[in-house]
C-alpha cells in the first residue's frame, strides 16, 4: 500500500495469507481468505464464503467490529474506477433488505481485483 493511497484513505491489496492466519479464530472450518484490502487499520476481506468488513476502532485498535456479509445477500455491486483527476476507486454493495449501499474506497490498482473477486463469488 502506497503512502499516497494511505493519506487519501484508499484501500489497497494486502497479503491474503497473512490475513487468513490473523482471522483463523473467526473463520468457519472450511473457509479461507481469497483476497484482502487494507485501509490504514481497517480491512475488506473476501473469503470463499463471505465478505468481512473489519473496522478497528479507538486509538489502540483493540475494539474491532466484524461485519460479515454472505455473498448470497449481495444483490448488486458497482465498482467505479479512478480517472485522471480522481485518483481513487470506489466499491458500492447493495444487500437484500437494505436500501442504502455500503461504500468502500479503494486504490485505483485494486478496483479490477475487487470486481473479479465479487464476480467470482457471485456468478460462479
Amino acid at each position: 500500500m502506497g503512502l499516497f493511497d494511505t493519506l487519501l484513505g484508499n484501500a489497497s491489496e494486502t497479503s491474503a495469507e497473512a490475513v487468513n492466519e490473523e482471522l483463523m479464530p473467526i473463520l468457519a472450518a472450511n473457509e479461507s481468505v481469497t483476497a484482502a484490502f487494507k485501509l490504514v487499520r481497517d480491512l475488506s476481506v473476501f473469503t470463499n464464503k463471505r465478505l468481512i468488513l473489519i473496522d478497528k476502532q479507538g486509538l489502540t485498535g483493540r475494539k474491532v467490529n466484524y461485519h460479515s456479509i454472505p455473498y448470497k445477500s449481495i444483490t448488486q455491486f458497482v465498482v467505479e474506477t479512478a480517472g485522471h483527476f480522481d485518483t481513487d476507486a470506489e466499491l458500492k454493495i447493495w444487500l437484500s433488505g437494505k436500501a442504502d449501499a455500503i461504500e468502500i474506497e479503494l486504490s485505483a490498482s485494486s478496483a479490477q481485483e475487487v470486481q473479479r473477486n465479487l464476480a467470482t463469488q457471485l456468478f460462479a
